[in-house]
């Protein structure tokens, strides 16, 4: 076990903590996170996944400016952060733009580097990518995503003998059903 991956993991929990709570703190939490696990994921030949995590570290960044400009600064309780549905019309430009980065990500993995798993690899971080693209958006089905990222991300991380990473996504997994069900129910309160 390494350090760097245990501390990654534990801001990965707390990430995970404030993400359900659509917490404002989500943001620097997983910054934190990101920044442990691009080194994590170097060492462990899932270059796409480290690449991914410095997307995660900007990503953050934008989505922390995104979310604090849209908290109501009198509110103790950050519930209105305009959480809502991501439009159906999305879904097709979301779908093309997915496979587009999955076939370049394949690419690049087989052609430049010694990954072990170029599709399991490509297609996480290429669902993630758009994930967090829907997370700074405040689109409740990025939990939808997440479920499964989450759920294929555990036997990714057991192969690589990652088990603290194994195991903070097997609660991920387990957390992100609930997550979505209490952000629908967040955005059901919302549109009262």
């Amino acid at each position: 076990m390494n350090w760097v991956e245990i501390i990654g993991a534990i801001f990965g929990l707390l990430y995970l903590y404030y993400e359900y709570k659509a917490d404002l703190k989500m943001w620097p939490a997983g910054i934190i996170m990101s920044s442990f696990y691009t080194f994590v994921f170097i060492h462990a030949t899932f270059y796409s996944f480290a690449c991914i995590n410095i997307y995660y570290i900007l990503a953050g960044i934008y989505g922390w400016i995104k979310w604090h400009k849209a908290i109501n600064t009198n509110s103790e309780e950050n519930t209105d952060i305009g959480l809502c549905h991501a439009p159906t019309r999305l879904f097709l430009p979301l779908s093309i733009a997915s496979i587009v980065i999955f076939g370049i990500i394949v690419f690049i993995l087989q052609t430049f580097t010694d990954s072990k798993v170029v599709y399991g690899d490509s297609f996480v971080t290429t669902i993630s990518i758009v994930a967090m693209w829907m997370l700074a958006q405040k689109y409740i089905e990025q939990w939808l995503l997440l479920i499964v990222i989450n759920i294929v991300s555990v036997f990714l991380y057991l192969y690589q003998d990652l088990y603290p990473t194994s195991i903070m996504y097997l609660i991920y997994s387990i957390v992100s059903v609930f997550g979505y069900i209490k952000w629908r129910k967040m955005v059901t309160q919302i549109n009262k």
